[in-house]
């Protein structure tokens, strides 16, 4: 066979397997080129929020392609750009009042580190440090690979970072360290933003901590005139039970990102919101004052559109229900490993669960790792564990017997690693 011209992402293509064609996706199924149907466990990376091919969105797009393709969005708007900004300000947190269009999720943390940087900027009184939390991601550009945490991910491209101030984890029992630490760096007066991922920490291994956590650190931001970034690209559109998650800590970010679940996961598209304050920072008759940002596909109409309709999907269809349904779900049958000692850190947040195997090496580059996936993908289930973590991330519309195919097997897949223990 011709060797395919394709690099595929994260990707090893030395050690792995030949790529299984996908053909068609249905609900919460990928159905590949030999018939097989493959159960979507981790939602094609976290996007897919109703499931695949939702036909009200699917619907949106078909009509938005046979009136628009791109349309530059400088000195232009159209419809779908307007009517989805609406939408998103009525349902965000309070305060949140300015719509920035972007590709993907790590452009629009990009441009919130822009926003933030350029609102101190432009007050005349510039701020420069960034915090972050240890174990974040954020993205794959400079920027967010810059905030988010060292190591193999990076490691390549050192010399193009740059450097932020880290808080540590806050592990349960040591949370005031978390509180503590960010109180110093905001004592320096040059912190201009706290970026940090509500309540779930996603690529960094799944890591979860309190609401409470996420109110204290907004308390000591706003006592030091420092912004605090929600960086909900993962948690946003109800994976931890709410629609965002800073809801669960009843506070409002100055700045919110969002992306992956905005279009029901169809289509690429992002939103960074702001505060009115912020936006005014920008706002002058100097033109040097202008936020500079921008991509060649900002506010795609049809992906607007795509946006619109995944609103509509969560206004007229009961997906708060569904998703409390798929929580109670999890809950129930994660309890079969809470004590087994086979697993380790058994958690869940709203629609999302993980546990780690006891193995020797963890880690992102454990050997368990691969040996899972390919476990895994033998039984026709796309779960991609990070190392030695096994997570679940579902579409809405999963079923309970499709749950029971994959919490069976990743109890035979913790079998693999009985001797390393």
């Amino acid at each position: 066979m011709t060797r395919s011209p394709v690099w595929h992402p994260f990707t090893q293509h030395a050690l792995e397997p030949a790529m299984r064609r996908i053909v068609r996706t249905e609900g919460a199924y990928l159905l590949d080129e030999q018939g097989h149907a493959i159960l979507d466990a981790i939602s094609s990376w976290w996007v897919i929020t109703h499931g695949h091919r939702h036909p009200l969105i699917m619907d949106a797009i078909r009509r938005a392609s046979g009136l628009y393709d791109q349309i530059i969005f400088a000195e232009y708007t159209h419809e779908p750009a307007e009517e989805l900004a609406r939408g998103l300000v009525a349902i965000a947190p309070a305060g949140l009042d300015h719509v920035f269009y972007s590709d993907s999720g790590s452009t629009c943390v990009e441009v919130a580190l822009k926003m933030a940087l350029g609102f101190f900027h432009n007050s005349g009184a510039p701020r420069s440090r960034i915090v972050v939390m240890e174990h974040g991601y954020h993205g794959d550009t400079i920027g967010t690979m810059s905030a988010g945490e060292r190591g193999v991910f990076n490691a390549a491209y050192e010399p193009m970072l740059y450097g932020v101030d880290r808080l540590p984890f806050p592990v349960p029992g040591h949370e005031q360290d978390t509180l503590d630490a960010f109180e110093r760096f905001c004592r320096s007066g040059q912190v201009a933003a706290l970026l940090i991922e509500p309540l779930i920490l996603g690529a960094g291994g799944m890591r979860m901590y309190p609401a409470w956590l996420l109110t204290e650190l907004k308390a000591i931001a706003t006592r030091h005139g420092s912004l605090m970034i929600a960086d909900e690209v993962m948690t946003g559109w109800g994976r931890t039970g709410t629609l965002f998650a800073c809801e669960q800590a009843n506070l409002a970010p100055d700045i919110l990102c969002t992306s992956k679940g905005l279009t029901g996961g169809s289509l690429p598209l992002a939103a960074t919101l702001c505060s009115a304050g912020i936006f005014d920072a920008h706002l002058s008759s100097d033109r040097s004052r202008t936020f500079f940002h921008s991509s060649s596909y900002t506010a795609n109409p049809i992906a607007c559109a795509a946006g619109l309709a995944n609103l509509a999907v969560w206004k007229t269809e009961p997906v708060g229900t569904r998703i409390h349904s798929l929580e109670a779900m999890h809950r129930t049958r994660l309890e079969r490993f809470r004590t087994d000692r086979r697993f380790a850190n058994v958690r869940q947040t709203g629609t999302i669960v993980a546990l780690d195997v006891n193995v020797p090496a963890a880690g992102y580059l454990s050997e368990a790792g691969p040996k899972l996936r390919s476990f895994f993908r033998a039984r026709n289930l796309l779960i991609r564990p990070l190392g030695n973590v096994i997570y679940l991330m579902t579409p809405y519309c999963v079923t309970a017997e499709d749950l029971d195919r994959a919490y069976d097997a990743i109890d035979e897949a913790a079998n693999l690693f009985a001797g390393d223990q």
